[in-house]
Order: structure tokens, then sequence, then C-alpha cells
């Protein structure tokens, strides 16, 4: 379980994963606007404020309610070597009692990409969910043509359970979502991918 004084850090071989704070405004904005025609085919429409300080700050507050209440694990990909910001990984919608489970989504950016630091994070962001906060299941959704973010699941685990209708808006428009789970101890065996 998380705690509203211990601070949530995870360790990977090439990254520390922590959750957002004020001083990465700088770095996190110019690297989401250099990326920003690289992400917005996979994302939600950005809101007018986006990229500004305010909805910035508005998102490390969001991240600390988050994690003190434990519904949401959000965290930054900070390269040990340099401390650049690489990108984000957010475990959230996190449901206790008999479902044990959690969303997970993703972005990094352009400049990084396509050099294993998602999988690492990945892999890092599902061993904790299912050690440290007891998780049974790990849900991600991504565009069917996505196949850099299918690739990086199935890598990491993750199984293809089916089609989502309307799943996200995505630059405006309802689109459907391909839709992955990582089980904790699963045992299903290489899945059919549609």
């Amino acid at each position: 379980m998380l705690s509203r004084r211990r601070k949530v850090r995870i360790e990977t071989e090439r990254m520390v994963l922590r959750p957002p704070q004020h001083s990465d405004y700088r770095q996190w904005s110019a690297l989401r606007r250099e990326s920003a025609d690289f992400l917005k085919p996979w994302e939600p429409t950005w809101a007018d404020d986006h990229l500004s300080r305010k909805g910035f700050t508005n998102r490390v507050y969001w991240a600390q309610r988050s994690i003190a209440n434990e519904s949401a694990l959000p965290m930054f990909l900070v390269r040990r070597k340099d401390e650049a910001i690489l990108g984000a990984i957010t475990l959230d919608n996190i449901r206790r009692g008999p479902s044990q489970a959690g969303t997970c989504g993703y972005w990094i950016g352009q400049p990084f990409a396509r050099n294993g630091y998602m999988r690492e994070a990945l892999l890092a962001v599902v061993h904790y969910a299912f050690t440290a906060l007891d998780l049974s299941r790990i849900e991600s959704a991504c565009l069917p043509e996505n196949a850099a973010s299918r690739g990086v699941l199935e890598k990491c685990g993750y199984k293809y359970e089916g089609v989502a209708q309307s799943y996200l808006q995505i630059n405006g428009r309802w689109r459907n979502h391909v839709l992955y789970a990582n089980l904790r101890g699963d045992r299903r065996g290489k899945s059919d991918v549609g």
C-alpha cells in the first residue's frame, strides 16, 4: 500500500520512475511540444492549457492527491545518466476489493522512442503493482494500428483480450481500442491477436 508519508520511487537499470514535481515543468513542456506531432495521433485531444504552467501545476497536485489516496500512480521516466525526462507512465483507476486491478497508460517523447525505455518502465510498474500494491490485474488499451504500443505490451507479458468499441476520443473522434491485460501469475499462454 502507498502511504501519505512515503515517497514512491521505482528504480530500473537506466531510469528512476518518480511522480512529477513542479521543477519538471520546463523539461516536460519542451518534450511534449517537441513530440507533439509524434504523440497526437495516439492521445486524446490536448486541452488549450495542456502545455501551460498552470496546467502542469494542476497535474502535479493531481499526482500528489492520487498517490495519497491510492487511486493512481503517475510517474515520470527520468534517465539516470542525465536526469532527462523521457516520458510518463500512469497506473490509474486502481480498484481494490474483489477486483484488485488498475489501468496503465504511457507515453514516450519522440527522441527517446524505440530505445527500450518504455518496456523497462512498464515491466517495473507491473512488478511494483503486483508486489508492492498487491494488484492482480493490470489493463492497457491502444489503437489497433499502434504497432509500437501493441509490441511493448506483448513483450511485457500482456495478453490481447479483445476490442472496446468507441473506447476513447482521439483527435476528436471516438476510436475503437484493442484491450490487453497482464495478470499476476498468468498461465494463459500466448494469445491470438486480432
